[in-house]
């Protein structure tokens, strides 16, 4: 699914959530993550997951990326906010604006 417009970048004070129409599951066949959303399956390496896990939408991105630096060495702000801005333009995470 492509986005129509230009891609909406997130800000620190944003809330991500996944949109009610999409799941984050763990698929026990292919031993990974995966985002389902109407007629896509998105198979998701850990880190994708773990950013995933977080939005939650009560946490704000600065929150997430804070909660990303206690688990991995190297978090880079832009890498995270850009993988949520695509989910954004994809539909299949909403962001309540900080």
């Amino acid at each position: 699914m492509r986005s129509s417009g230009p891609m909406r970048m997130v800000s620190d004070a944003d809330r991500p959530r996944l949109a009610p129409h999409v799941r984050l599951t763990f698929d026990p066949a292919r031993e990974r993550h995966a985002l389902l959303a109407p007629e896509s399956v998105s198979v998701l390496n850990r880190t994708g997951a773990t950013i995933l896990g977080l939005c939650d939408g009560r946490r704000t991105v600065a929150e997430i990326v804070a909660a990303l630096r206690d688990r991995y060495d190297r978090v880079v702000d832009d890498e995270v906010r850009l993988f949520l801005a695509r989910l954004v333009a994809k539909r299949c995470v909403e962001v309540v604006d900080g």
